[in-house]
């Protein structure tokens, strides 16, 4: 009999799988045509186990993508919880740039399996709203930044985020235009 499909991973599948995601990132984000077998091996896993999650390239791009997005999601929280509501904001930027330089490099191999998948632009935008729709309003609250930013105002502010080049120093530039996002969100701000 074969687990449900929606059933919880035993923990040593749910290692493998978050393992073969991390390297898969890595290595799709290097090359779109990276061999899966090399993915697999470089993940320690073997062959079976790696098609029994991922049937195909297509399903595995997809799955790296969603759980990406997951990841950036669920840190908002995360830093909520812990910081600030203003450094929350400014850490979880700094997380969204690492998304952006990921999906810039995964750009090849979501073109491909958007071909067979249907489109992809849906599978972000809601997650990550819900996410910043919720650090913006601990930070309204606190006073630390301007009140009303909307998300999509948020994110017409750092739409040059995805125009920088994830094969230069992207991570000082991208820096510089968050650092340039957050001083306009706290102009204005109450508590300022």
């Amino acid at each position: 009999m074969q687990p449900k499909k929606d059933a919880p991973l035993r923990s040593d599948a749910q290692r493998n799988r978050e393992r073969i995601l991390e390297v898969a990132l890595e290595e799709l984000t290097r090359s779109a045509d990276a061999p899966l077998s090399a993915i697999a091996k470089k993940a320690g896993v073997g062959q079976g186990t790696f098609y029994r999650n991922f049937p195909n390239r297509e399903s595995l791009v997809l799955e790296v993508y969603r759980h990406e997005v997951q990841q950036v999601s669920a840190s908002a929280a995360q830093l909520l919880a812990h910081r600030a509501p203003d450094q929350a904001l400014r850490a979880w930027m700094d997380r969204l740039a690492q998304y952006a330089m990921a999906k810039a490099g995964l750009a090849d191999a979501m073109r491909k399996a958007a071909s067979t998948q249907g489109s992809l632009a849906g599978l972000a935008r809601g997650s990550l709203t819900s996410a910043l729709a919720l650090l913006l309003a601990a930070n309204e609250e606190a006073g630390t930044i301007r009140p009303g930013v909307t998300p999509d105002d948020f994110l017409l502010a750092i739409a040059g985020l995805w125009q920088i080049d994830p094969h230069t120093d992207w991570h000082s530039r991208a820096n510089r235009l968050l650092d340039l996002v957050m001083d306009g969100l706290r102009a204005g701000a109450p508590g300022a």
